[in-house]
This record gives structure tokens, C-alpha cells and sequence, in this order.
């Protein structure tokens, strides 16, 4: 049955929706030596750089499934088994008078990944024009940070505003770094504003709690240790464990459904090899 609504709460439902224009950036600048910026030009300022970022976009995920057709008569069913993230995230950056900061920071970070040799002998030039240039790869630890972020926030959100709600929203991403930037074209044409995007890509992104939330955490009934043991064991539950001792039960959040014991290893709820046990 449909349920009656009061005008205040359709005013809060409808008349505060979220807007585009409100959001931050934060770009780790930690990884990248001072020798890659400083023959690059590269005048930093972290917090310029931030602001600088005109464009982000909010990322997402999917569900990898797989399809089932033969498990009932006439019914297609499809469970998920992976969860698959977005391979990269594009940043637009508004490019500045002074030094073309977003464009030379991004080149040095990529100049650094690719461990580029750098010119000793500054009347050759840069790196890449020295008739001896070579390169090789460095280890993604080295390169990928940790500390990217980009935080959805309102007006309303901000300190000091009227009537403050609301919390923001913040996306962390995990060894990211950028893969690619954009070309940039310049005419004789009317002038616009220059920007430079930057293709960054990551292994995986996660939402942070909002500020103030409380909530009792879930609590997980094995640690990874026992699943894992567990997995490897399951074809035994009802057989015979690994060294062939029968196995009736295996323990779940510290509570076994049975116990097992064999030449005095015994595991909560389950047994494995003989120098094994599991509390």
C-alpha cells in the first residue's frame, strides 16, 4: 500500500539533492623525487595542484556472475563469483600561468616510473635528449600510492554554514598511478581555458566511514588463517581428514559443532596434518 508522505519529508527527500560541483581532490605527490621534478621544471605545491583539478569522476564497480541454466526447470540464474573495479580514473586538471604545474608534475611522475635516465651534464638537456638515454622499469611499490582521495561534499556540508548537514563522502584508491595523459590542443582559434586529464589507474577503491558514525562492527566468525584451512579441508567434513582421521564438524566463531581428535592434535571442530592445530 502506498504510505502518505508529509511535506517536510518530501522537501528533504526531493528539494536537497546532491550537486556536481562540490568535491575535492587529493593527488599523493610523495613518491616522485626531487631529481624527476627538478629537471622537469617542476615548481610543487601540493595544495595548488588540488585545487587545480576541475574534473574528477566518482568510481565503480561491478559483478562479475556466472550463469546457470540447468538447476531448475525453466529458470536462468546468474551468482555473482568476483567483484571487477573500473581499471582507471580520469582526472582533468586546469593548467596555470606560472609554471604548467599539473602538466610537468605528471610527466615527471611517468619520467619516474619508467626510471628514465636523467641528463648529468646540463648542456646536453633533459633526459630524453641525451644521446645515451635508456630506461627500466622500476617495481610498482615504488611508484603506486596509497594516498589518493576524492571527497564528495555540499555547501551545507562546510564548516560554519548555515544549518550544517549532512556528511561528506570520501573514495580512497589503493597503488594508484597515472598510465597516460591526454594530448592537449592549442589554436590561433578564440582562447579557452588550457586543461590537461590524466588517466590514473588503480587496484581497487573503498568508501571511508563518514566522521561521527558509530555502529557496532561485524564480527567475523573465523579469522583468514582458519578459512583457509578450512577450504582446503572441506572435502573431508565428512570423511576423513588429511591424515586420515574422520572429521565430524569444524569450528565456526570459536563455537565447534563437534570435536575430532587424533594422536592428541585436535583442532576446534576439525582436524588437519599432524603438526597442525587451530585454537
Amino acid at each position: 500500500m502506498p504510505s502518505p508522505k508529509s511535506i517536510a519529508e518530501i522537501k528533504s527527500a526531493l528539494l536537497h539533492p546532491a550537486t556536481t560541483s562540490h568535491f575535492e581532490v587529493q593527488i599523493d605527490v610523495t613518491k616522485v623525487p626531487s631529481q624527476y621534478l627538478q629537471e622537469n621544471g617542476v615548481v610543487l605545491d601540493q595544495a595548488q595542484l588540488n585545487l587545480l583539478c576541475s574534473e574528477a569522476v566518482l568510481p565503480g564497480s561491478n559483478l562479475a556472475t556466472l550463469e546457470l541454466t540447468n538447476d531448475h526447470t525453466g529458470v536462468t540464474e546468474r551468482h555473482a563469483y568476483r567483484r571487477v573495479y573500473d581499471d582507471r580514473i580520469d582526472l582533468t586538471f586546469y593548467v596555470d600561468v606560472e609554471n604548467y604545474m599539473p602538466i610537468r608534475f605528471f610527466e615527471a611522475w611517468i619520467k619516474f616510473i619508467a626510471n628514465e635516465s636523467i641528463a648529468t651534464d646540463p648542456t646536453i638537456g633533459a633526459g630524453s635528449k641525451d644521446p645515451f638515454y635508456n630506461y627500466r622499469f622500476k617495481y610498482r611499490d615504488d611508484y603506486a600510492v596509497d594516498g589518493m582521495k576524492v571527497t564528495k561534499f555540499e555547501k551545507s556540508m562546510l564548516p560554519g554554514s548555515k544549518g550544517s548537514t549532512g556528511k561528506p563522502m570520501t573514495y580512497g584508491f589503493v597503488k594508484a598511478y597515472p598510465i597516460s595523459i591526454a594530448s592537449i590542443p592549442v589554436s590561433y582559434e578564440s582562447s579557452s581555458l588550457l586543461k590537461c586529464t590524466v588517466s590514473l589507474t588503480y587496484m581497487r577503491y573503498y568508501i571511508e566511514p563518514a566522521a561521527g558514525t558509530g555502529g557496532t562492527p561485524i564480527e567475523q566468525s573465523t579469522t583468514p588463517a582458519q578459512q583457509a584451512q578450512f577450504n582446503s579441508t572441506s572435502r573431508n567434513l565428512q570423511g576423513t581428514g588429511a591424515l586420515g582421521t574422520p572429521v565430524s564438524g569444524f569450528n565456526v566463531g570459536g563455537v565447534p559443532t563437534s570435536s575430532a581428535s587424533s594422536s592428541g592434535n585436535t583442532v576446534s571442530g576439525f582436524t588437519v596434518g599432524a603438526n597442525s592445530n587451530i585454537a
